[in-house]
């Protein structure tokens, strides 16, 4: 079937004005909290050189990249890309902070709103163009740091209503060190690492199959899902191979079973005490509440180097954001070490929730102005622009209806738009040098001095 052509791009949305108020409104919310925590605003450019993306996001990242080919004869033949829109924020945050590094304080704290783009399959709260809602810190392994933008994220979600969200912890190092007591080589860890990813999409069975693709045995793969605190139906491993790594986990105990687990590793048993010091920092912050050490959590990019969050919520199948740390990753373009971490809100998925739940304030979801002035006839458009003017140099929202229709017409259009008030200004009003105020809800009118508008709309309730 042939779309019309007045169709989207499939993954793409038009936003409507009350879509875009309430866009507006979280936008709103995000920047003012990120800005409270001491974060600085940043834009990059929606396109980037291919270089500057691929190699830094994994296999499936890779893939999802959107190229643009190369301009002229040689791209029409060739099918070459040397540009790319970019994928996410962090990757191009890296860039600049190798390109101004001698510049930047020497610790860089960041916020980024901008959209991004993916060649995805869209489904629910998932698009190939969506925004991001990035903080990030440059400049220090301290836990301080994860305890800091969990806690702006934390204040975030906060105030925008959410109450029963879940920021999920793990660590890399843990993943890779749980993977080796499972008996997963360690040429396999990454790959392995993308299969166990997808635990919230398809059940524990599903991943133990996309392991024992990727080249992990069954009874690896079984243990593995088994260390994360999956069990699966497939039938138990030899009793020789069974360990205490067999063992799912007990919510209630998941430190205590870690640790148990990850005796005598010791990058697993480090990992491990730092999420504890992240959750000790954490506690101190909003993001205490809802923190919960979760082995299961892989996070697919491959450039996180330590502790890794993600936030769920009940009613979605997804996340509405995710982040970590990435120490590695400024590194790649400045040819030194450089420590990072930070987290990523999706606008899109907080869009989705709110709407179905009905988070958005009454006055972000309310259409049109707060007054329409009318027009009484041809000769009094100056007497109605001057008298819009007036209302909007007082802050207020205000229409002026363009054509001289029966005032009948005029309040109908009125109460259709949501304004509060119309004003009209007759042949008897202007000859006294009053308006009538009409409130369109109750229909009360008051005569008003013209130069006391203002006056009196300020004195009204909001």
């Amino acid at each position: 079937m042939i779309k019309p052509l007045t169709t989207p791009a499939r993954g793409m949305r038009d936003f409507l004005p009350e879509d875009v108020r309430k866009r507006s409104y979280v936008i709103g919310v995000i920047r003012d909290v990120y800005e409270r925590h001491g974060f600085e605003p940043l834009e990059t450019p929606a396109v980037e050189n291919i270089e500057t993306l691929l190699g830094k996001y994994g296999e499936e990242g890779d893939r999802l990249i959107f190229k643009i080919l190369k301009r002229g004869e040689e791209g029409r033949q060739t099918g070459d890309a040397d540009l790319a829109l970019r994928y996410d924020l962090t990757v191009p945050l890296a860039r600049v902070v190798a390109e101004y590094h001698g510049t930047l304080p020497k610790f860089f704290k960041r916020y980024q709103i901008q959209p991004v783009w993916r060649a995805d399959r869209p489904q629910k709260g998932r698009f190939r163009e969506f925004y991001q809602c990035d903080v990030d810190a440059i400049g220090s392994t301290s836990p301080v740091i994860e305890a800091e933008v969990c806690g702006a994220v934390s204040d975030v979600l906060e105030r925008l209503g959410f109450t029963d969200f879940v920021i999920r912890l793990n660590h890399r190092e843990l993943l890779r060190a749980l993977l080796d007591v499972s008996g997963v080589p360690a040429n396999l860890h990454d790959s392995a690492l993308i299969a166990v990813d997808k635990l919230d999409k398809v059940d524990a069975d599903g991943v133990v199959a996309e392991l024992e693709r990727r080249g992990v045995s069954a009874e690896a793969a079984t243990r593995t899902l088994q260390a994360f605190g999956h069990s699966t139906t497939k039938a138990a491993a030899p009793q020789a191979a069974e360990s205490s790594v067999a063992q799912a986990f007990r919510p209630a105990d998941v430190d205590a079973q870690l640790e148990r687990l990850l005796a005598g590793h010791d990058v697993g048993a480090r990992a491990l005490d730092n999420l504890r010091a992240v959750m000790r920092a954490a506690a101190a912050t909003s993001a205490g509440a809802h923190l919960r050490l979760d082995p299961s959590l892989a996070r697919g990019l491959s450039y996180y180097t330590g502790a890794i969050f993600e936030i769920a919520v009940p009613d979605l199948a997804g996340s509405l954001g995710g982040g970590g740390r990435y120490d590695n990753l400024v590194g790649m373009f400045l040819g030194q070490p450089v420590a990072a971490c930070g987290f990523s809100l999706g606008l899109e998925r907080i869009f989705v929730v709110m709407t179905e739940r009905g988070m958005f304030p009454a006055d972000v979801t309310a259409s049109g102005a707060d007054v329409l002035v009318t027009l009484w006839n041809g000769e009094t458009i100056g007497t109605s622009l001057t008298i819009a003017r007036q209302l909007r140099a007082a802050g207020l929202r205000v229409e002026v209806y363009p054509e001289a229709d029966k005032i009948g017409k005029q309040l109908k259009y009125a109460s259709s738009r949501h304004a509060r008030y119309a004003v009209i200004a007759g042949d008897d009003e202007r000859a006294k040098g009053t308006v009538m105020v009409k409130h369109l809800t109750s229909g009360e009118q008051t005569e008003v001095p013209q130069a006391d508008l203002a006056r009196w709309f300020d004195a009204r309730p909001s």
